[in-house]
């Protein structure tokens, strides 16, 4: 499952940078891009810190709905 385009529209819609929210939720930018890209799949403490900032839940993150 990819979750990466989501992640990337999240984040251009709050108008951030990856540099930005990657300090917001302490978490180094190249693990962040890793997210967006695919490459790695972020933990799950990862992923409800991003649920949280972006106040969605974890199956907006995935697309399901």
């Amino acid at each position: 499952m990819k979750i990466g385009k989501k992640l990337k529209d999240l984040r251009l819609a709050e108008g951030l940078t990856q540099e930005e929210l990657s300090k917001k939720l302490n978490i180094k930018r190249v693990n962040y891009t890793r997210y967006e890209t695919d490459a790695v799949r972020p933990d799950y403490e990862t992923l409800i810190k991003l649920a949280d900032f972006y106040d969605v839940s974890l199956d907006e993150i995935f697309d399901r709905e």
